[in-house]
Order: C-alpha cells, then structure tokens, then sequence
C-alpha cells in the first residue's frame, strides 16, 4: 500500500483543492506494455523472457481509494490510496503522482484566484502555456474557473468557451480604429483588447466605436481586455471612461501573469 499526499500546501497556503482522480483512473485503465513496448525492453534493457512475459500480461488487479475531486484536503492527508501486488503498485506510482499532483496544484492555484476575485468570473487561459491543456482546463474548472479560451477542452469538458481578439488582429488592420468598428460591425456581443498600442487612447476609441455599433447594428460591447502594462491603474482608469460613457455593463478583463495577489 502507498499513498500519494504532500507535506505542504503549495503557494504558501494551507489547503488544497483535489483534482485528478479521473486522470489517475484512465492512466490506471490504459497502462499496458505493447509489443513494441516489449521489444524495445528486450533489445535495450536485457530483461530476461520470463519477466518481460509477465509486463506482456500486465493489467492492474489493485485497490484504489480517493478523495473526491474538488474536496479541500490538508496537508499529510491521503489524496489517493492505492492497494496491489508489488510490481503492480510500483509501475504506477509516477503516473499516478503526476496526474493528481499536477492537477491539484492547478486546481489548488485556480481556486485561490477565484476566491481573491470575490464572486467575478476567472476564465482559464492556460492554453498557450500549459504543457497539458487538456489537464490544466479540468483542473482550473475543478478549481472554480467558470470558462476557457480552450475550445477542444471546452467542448470535450462540455464548459463555456471565453476569449478575446489577439494582438496579432489589432495589427493586421490599418488602425486600431479600423480593427475595432470591423469587430464591432460583425459580432453581436464583442470584446476589444486595449493595450496593442496605447491603453488610453484605445478606450476612447473603443467607446466611440461601441456607442456607434450600438445605434446602427444594435451590437453591444460585451468586454475590454489589458493584458500588461499597469492593469491596476489601467483598469481603473478604464472603468471610469466605459462609465462615463454610460457603458456601465461592458466588463473589464485583465489577463497575463496574473496571480491572486
């Protein structure tokens, strides 16, 4: 019998969110060696015949108990417990430490995030970083985010989808200006990102474009994005324009490098 827990809460906390249990079981289910598998152990390894027949008839005839994914666990505490022959426990037992440490350490960080935002919407983001993104949408959902600009993970997972346009998009267009009434003009619930060129002068024209997009195709500017600089005292002073405006219902998104503090 070997239990996988942690001896400290990650990021200076004291608890955790418990994710990867779904993950564990279909590593669990799928682990098997292939002839392929075999072939390679036998011409690089030097494993005798008998052994290698034995990983050839390899399925896992263990026990394995665990807490629920997304139940807050402590420190020193069992997140899984898993009960086999030797070998059998032994083969698994990296597998089984990656897909539940990696993600309660994202479900875990997710949730630390959501509780600083106090009761706002965080969205996963992690595609374009993520060495999973698979695991890492599961697990920052486990962890409360309630969307992903992930759309295979979106639709796999069966959550929201959230995003804006790129920067790449902003500049392909001959002014900002220009990017900004083209997007405005073709989606009924639009977002615009701020801070290609400048965070100040963007507002203003994203609130000229919305106020116009408003009254000739009845469209609605949804969301603005920061995505560096001083989102804090951009957003600040961003809210105050929108609301100025009357835009008092379009959000204000801040992305990149973000952290609960």
């Amino acid at each position: 019998t070997f239990d996988i827990y942690t001896r400290t809460a990650p990021f200076a906390g004291a608890y955790m969110v418990t994710a990867g249990l779904q993950p564990a079981l279909d590593f669990v289910r799928e682990f098997v060696f292939s002839e392929e598998d075999i072939a390679y152990l036998r011409a690089t390894k030097g494993y005798d015949a008998g052994f290698l027949d034995e990983l050839r008839a390899y399925r896992f005839s263990g026990d394995i108990d665990a807490i629920a994914e997304g139940v807050i666990s402590f420190p020193d505490e069992p997140m899984l417990r898993v009960t086999a022959p030797f070998r059998h426990a032994l083969l698994l037992e990296s597998g089984l430490l990656r897909a539940v440490g990696i993600s309660t350490l994202i479900a875990t960080k997710a949730a630390r995030l959501v509780d600083a935002a106090a009761g706002r919407s965080v969205a996963d983001f992690g595609y374009r970083r993520a060495q999973d993104p698979y695991l890492a949408t599961r697990s920052a959902i486990i962890g409360g985010c309630t969307s992903t600009s992930y759309v295979a993970g979106a639709a796999h997972f069966d959550v929201p989808t959230a995003g804006t346009i790129p920067h790449a998009l902003v500049q392909s267009f001959p002014s900002e200006e220009d990017a900004f009434r083209a997007v405005a003009s073709t989606l009924e619930g639009y977002s615009v990102l701020l801070d290609t060129y400048d965070v100040h002068h963007a507002i203003e024209t994203a609130v000229e474009v919305a106020l116009e997009a408003q009254v000739r195709f009845g469209h609605r500017l949804a969301a603005v994005r920061l995505d560096s600089g001083d989102i804090h005292a951009d957003s600040l002073h961003v809210r105050a324009v929108l609301d100025g405006a009357g835009l008092t219902e379009t959000r204000v998104l801040a992305s990149n490098d973000l952290n609960e503090f």
